[in-house]
């Protein structure tokens, strides 16, 4: 599917809050996916990293939770970044069932060129909004996020 411009489109569509979100999120994906290929990497990994530096060491389920990721991409996603010295992976001494997940130097190092290309990325999908309106929007998402992510009141019994 090819994202074009709204021009043309039918009014609904073209004002319809969830369908714009929807394809700006789509596009400036693509923004942020292409700013990391570019440097062999994905917002997976970026991700995980971006976790690993806010909270330390982590148990790969800890990081599942964190990044809301499942646990079989986790596992592909650490592997690639352990092979690369992103990061260190060794059995939890109180829970030896558990990995515990530690960013290396090289990792702390990586993960601030990738933040660079990220923040570079957001820069240019952000370029027509001032700063006031670019935190206006973040705290409006925020918003809607934090009230659609809420879990729903069953209707069991009615």
């Amino acid at each position: 599917m090819e994202i074009t411009n709204q021009t043309g489109k039918a009014p609904l569509l073209r004002d319809l809050p969830s369908r714009l979100l929807g394809q700006t999120a789509a596009l400036v994906g693509r923004l942020i996916t292409e700013a990391l290929a570019t440097e062999r990497s994905h917002r997976h990994q970026f991700a995980t990293l971006a976790t690993l530096d806010a909270f330390g060491a982590s148990s790969q389920v800890e990081l599942c939770r964190r990044t809301d990721l499942d646990r079989s991409d986790m596992n592909a996603i650490i592997n690639a970044l352990e092979a690369e010295g992103a990061v260190t992976r060794a059995p939890d001494p109180r829970d030896r069932r558990q990995n515990i997940v530690e960013i290396t130097d090289a990792g702390k190092a990586r993960f601030k060129y990738l933040k660079r290309q990220v923040m570079a990325a957001q820069h240019r999908a952000l370029a027509p909004l001032t700063e006031t309106e670019r935190r206006e929007l973040v705290r409006l998402l925020h918003i809607l996020h934090d009230h659609l992510a809420r879990p729903q009141p069953s209707n069991a019994g009615h």
